[in-house]
């Protein structure tokens, strides 16, 4: 559903020679001018005190240090600064006689896309293929605020949208708040139980997940903002990110048992445009939407073993007249009165195994999202009062070495769901929303658990991503023309 509702996904496109030569001359300069200071650190580094390979089997994937971490609420110190800039009196690691740096970061992901046939114009500003793209540039505050309060917040730049695409619309931004994370955490125990548990708050379901079995962390980790992907996806798959605010409670029981609720709710119009989001690039407005999380990891040796599920359930106001680019009349923001209810139920598993200089992960994700469709039924733009989506994935990973780590992965996706002319008649063939294929990637991390020369909290992840589609928007004819090589460097500071 995101991609029916949400205008043209190519507008995050961020092109051209130019833009990569500034991008990463900005990169540099930052580099040179705050090494000294440290003001520009990975901040999770530098606030643990432990190399990238600590927390990621492959940024972003974790480990399960890396999920504790989350858990506890971005708080772990024993770096050689101080975490917290007002440290509690009896903080016994001598917190008061370090430096506090600001836990701040960025990263940019410098990426060249081809695809197997070209876009049709107009592309203004961009290529029709091969295009060579600065998406994202983003920047960070990740670690401690207090000694149980810590925060994962980004703030991003897409780059411009085609020129086509914009006309006089007030919502285009390149400039958006991102993934956003905020905790209180604490432990206690119950007996010889231990238990870590807190508050979130977030912008997004499943951004404060800490396994990379659910949408918002899953792979591929970096990806074209050219290509074109598939239109249809279940809403708590990305569909509402950065459209809504939510807080909830958590329990992770005998470092085992984790268990959380949470409650969401779309921001207003004016709040999304504000902070840099597009009201329209969701399917529209709700009140109050319950999520809920449930994991057991049990772990034995070097062995992890996740099964958990995952859901929400949401009554959407679908918009009345959403724009169309490029945007010439009007906007307004009014809403059916009618609702949408979508329920999404997840299932997921995850095994890890760390070996003397490997990490192998597998995982698979399921997601039934069950439609009713009072609003989209009742104003023509559906055909069907009730339908059906799901989407599954298995995904697999070796990644060897304990220092220029090398990474091999690969996923098998599939979308498919009821045909709907309504939804879906827009969309290639069979009026339906079925997609399905393959992602192979091969990436190399050179300082993963070393510290790199010169600024040792500086990393890289270079990468060769090839997706190919065996359906892509309800048919397999022609859906190679879609396929998908992306190389790319990714840079973290």
């Amino acid at each position: 559903m995101r991609g029916v509702y949400a205008r043209d996904a190519m507008t995050s496109w961020y092109s051209g020679l130019m833009a990569v030569a500034a991008s990463v001359a900005f990169t540099c300069l930052l580099a040179i001018e705050f090494a000294s200071s440290a003001n520009a650190l990975p901040s999770f580094a530098r606030q643990t005190g432990q190399p990238c390979g600590a927390c990621h089997t492959d940024f972003a994937g974790l480990t399960p240090y890396g999920r504790r971490f989350k858990i506890g609420g971005y708080t772990y110190g024993g770096g050689p600064y101080r975490t917290t800039l007002f440290p509690s009196s009896d903080d016994s690691d001598n917190a008061n006689k370090k430096e506090w740096v600001p836990p701040i970061s960025m990263m940019a992901i410098v990426g060249f896309t081809n695809t197997q046939a070209p876009a049709p114009p107009p592309t203004d500003p961009y290529a029709t293929n091969n295009n060579v793209v600065v998406s994202p540039l983003s920047f960070f505050w990740g670690g401690a605020i207090t000694d149980h309060i810590g925060a994962f917040a980004q703030l991003t730049d897409a780059g411009p949208p085609p020129t086509a695409s914009i006309g006089n619309d007030p919502y285009v931004h390149n400039w958006t708040w991102d993934n956003t994370d905020i905790r209180y955490a604490d432990s206690t125990s119950l007996g010889n139980v231990p238990i870590t548990y807190g508050l979130t708050a977030n912008n997004g379901p499943t951004v404060q997940d800490p396994w990379n079995t659910t949408p918002a962390w899953g792979f591929p980790y970096a990806a074209s903002t050219v290509a074109p992907t598939p239109a249809a996806g279940t809403i708590i798959d990305g569909a509402f990110a950065a459209h809504v605010g939510s807080v909830g409670a958590y329990a992770y029981i005998d470092d085992a048992l984790y268990l959380e609720v949470s409650a969401y709710r779309t921001l207003d119009a004016s709040t999304q445009n504000a902070l840099g989001t597009d009201p329209f690039g969701a399917p529209g407005l709700f009140d109050f939407a319950p999520y809920w999380r449930a994991a057991f990891e049990p772990h034995w040796g070097n062995n992890w073993f996740e099964v958990g599920t995952f859901g929400m359930i949401a009554d959407v106001h679908p918009w009345a007249s959403p724009p169309s680019a490029p945007v010439t009349g009007p906007v307004t923001t009014v809403t059916f009165p009618q609702t949408d209810k979508y329920t999404d139920v997840g299932f997921d598993t995850q095994y890890q195994y760390q070996g003397d200089n490997f990490w192998f992960t597998l995982r698979g994700t399921y997601i039934h999202e069950y439609q009713k469709l009072d609003a989209s039924f009742t104003n023509g733009l559906a055909a069907n009062p009730t339908d059906t989506l799901n989407e599954a994935k298995a995904y697999a990973s070796l990644a060897y070495g304990n220092d220029n780590r090398i990474v091999l992965s690969a996923q098998y996706f599939d979308t498919w769901g009821s045909p709907d002319i309504g939804l879906y008649g827009g969309l290639a063939s069979g009026f339906s929303p079925n997609s399905n294929g393959w992602i192979a990637e091969i990436a190399y991390i050179p300082f993963i658990s070393s510290t790199a020369p010169g600024w040792p909290w500086f990393n890289a992840r270079i990468g060769l991503e090839y997706t190919w589609y065996n359906e892509f928007d309800g048919t397999s004819v022609g859906a190679s023309a879609n396929n998908t090589l992306f190389a790319y460097l990714w840079l973290a500071m």
